[in-house]
């Protein structure tokens, strides 16, 4: 492990569940796969601080997806908002970069790597006839620690058959490496590559049996490039408890029941302040930066991904938050969790408390993501009823929408045309049915509707929940158009699409 260390740097468901059960019979109980449950009080934090935290998130964020608490190693509250569900997989963003990084702790440790490694050792096919001089000295650490020399963030993606190793090499590099933070999502892809070419392994496949066998993820999957590479930066999904071993297992040093599963040196170094990103004391990205972890206030540091997907880990405290959801305020969340979860931790249990413990769970059972306002019908939905209005060419590529309200009792049916191919989908009233949808740049996928009538519209919500993604859509009849507006709550463009205006067929 000399080669980590010698870095200069560091020396030495539909339903929301929440399972708390009784000290006799629950208290350290897991299943083969799952992590042990016990009460809050039992390890130490109070349910009501936890019901405070979980009311101000579901009130402050739009919108959190999931939320799971471990204390001493031990789930102690966990939740998720409906149509989200425990056992449904989530897309991870930038949160699987922390996965990456233990991918190339591993090979390390194995002999198969060094950090000392210059980037173009790994593809003398793909380097530039004449490689600059900073290009020659990056190395495997700067890749990690977000100081390629870049001052702009290679794009890999759209790049016409290329490899995208290609494409990273021949993007300038005007700074000497390991000087300039910049963050580089396609700088993590290259460690996926350099994973995949020293051990003839894609990063999901040599993780498999290190990682997620004996973590007991099941069915973890990743999105890999047309190279066939793993995405490395973005593209991981798993369930929330799995986020939540992940960094049980960082706590634990990189042991689990009795196994080193991660040199602890590496989980030293890899969560240690590697290199400086801003000097803002409220901010939680400017706190210093590892190997793919950002360092946080509180001596706590964390993976994690875009809209609000976290892994934090607070060793002073021995807990673990994991956290999905779709908000453009990433710090809010955290700011919530420093406010109203860290002063709860106490050092020694804390007297039963039932009517909190039953407080915090029907509070939890309860969770719901935000359905449209209105009534199940209105006098316009019959006007509207079974026309099929129709759209010219646009950016959508919405081609029609029809509605049918009151179908089978269950609310009103959105048939929409999308690039071709007709979908229907039925909208619960007060509640979500599910269905499967594309749209926009969204492929196919799982997705959950939910609908209204204001006075003058339908207002339907669309929610990807293996994402953190919702589509609001109001229609509103004008004459004999039909105006269309989509808004997304995240989205990586802009989240208001251009209003459409369609004509009765």
């Amino acid at each position: 492990m000399k080669a980590i260390l010698n870095t200069g740097r560091l020396l030495p468901r539909i339903a929301i569940i929440f399972l708390m059960a009784s000290h006799l019979c629950m208290a350290g109980s897991h299943s083969a796969s799952g992590l042990p449950r016990s009460s809050p009080e039992a390890q130490g934090v109070s349910s009501s601080a936890i019901r405070e935290f979980v009311e101000a998130a579901d009130r402050d964020v739009n919108a959190m997806n999931s939320f799971m608490l471990v204390r001493h190693g031990q789930v102690i509250a966990e939740g998720w908002w409906t149509p989200y569900a425990a056992e449904v997989p989530h897309t991870l963003y930038s949160l699987s970069k922390s996965f990456t990084s233990t991918a190339v702790g591993l090979a390390v440790a194995e002999g198969k790597l060094s950090i000392h490694d210059e980037v173009l050792k790994f593809f003398p096919e793909d380097a530039p006839s004449e490689p600059t001089n900073n290009l020659k000295a990056m190395r495997l650490h700067d890749l990690l620690r977000m100081s390629t020399g870049h001052q702009t963030e290679p794009r890999l993606s759209g790049t016409n058959g290329v490899p995208w190793t290609k494409v990273f090499l021949a993007h300038p590099v005007p700074h000497k490496p390991g000087t300039h933070f910049l963050y580089n999502t396609a700088g993590t892809y290259m460690q996926s590559a350099i994973v995949q070419k020293a051990t003839g392994q894609t990063v999901l496949d040599y993780l498999r049996p290190r990682l997620f066998d004996p973590l007991g993820i099941e069915n973890p999957t990743w999105d890999t490039s047309p190279q066939g590479i793993s995405l490395g930066g973005y593209g991981l999904n798993l369930r929330t408890e799995d986020i939540a071993k992940f960094g049980q297992l960082y706590l634990q040093k990189g042991q689990w029941h009795g196994k080193q599963l991660v040199p602890a040196a590496w989980v030293e170094a890899a969560t240690a302040r590697q290199t400086s990103n801003g000097s803002n004391p409220k901010s939680d990205w400017d706190q210093g930066y590892g190997y793919q972890f950002w360092r946080c206030r509180h001596g706590a540091y964390r993976g994690d991904g875009a809209f609000g997907q976290y892994c934090l880990v607070m060793p002073d405290q021995d807990a673990v938050v994991a956290i999905t959801s779709g908000t453009r305020d990433m710090q809010l969340v955290l700011n919530l969790i420093w406010d109203k979860l860290l002063p709860a931790f106490q050092q020694s249990p804390l007297p039963e408390n039932r009517d909190e413990e039953k407080r915090l769970k029907d509070t939890l059972a309860s969770l719901t993501l935000r359905m449209p306002e209105g009534g199940a019908s209105s006098p316009i939905a019959a006007k509207l009823s079974g026309k099929e209005f129709r759209f010219p060419a646009n950016n959508q590529k919405l081609e029609s929408v029809k509605l049918e309200a009151g179908v089978n009792g269950r609310g009103t049916s959105l048939t929409l045309r999308i690039n071709g191919t007709e979908h229907r989908i039925a909208c619960g009233h007060k509640n979500w049915e599910k269905g499967r949808l594309a749209y926009g740049s969204l492929t196919e996928q799982p997705v959950a509707a939910s609908g209204a009538w204001p006075s003058d519209a339908y207002t339907a919500r669309l929610c990807f929940y293996e994402r953190p993604t919702f589509i609001t859509v109001n229609l509103r009849p004008s004459g004999d158009e039909l105006l269309y507006d989509a808004e997304y709550n995240v989205t990586f463009g802009p989240t208001k699409q251009p209003q459409l205006t369609g004509r009765a067929n």
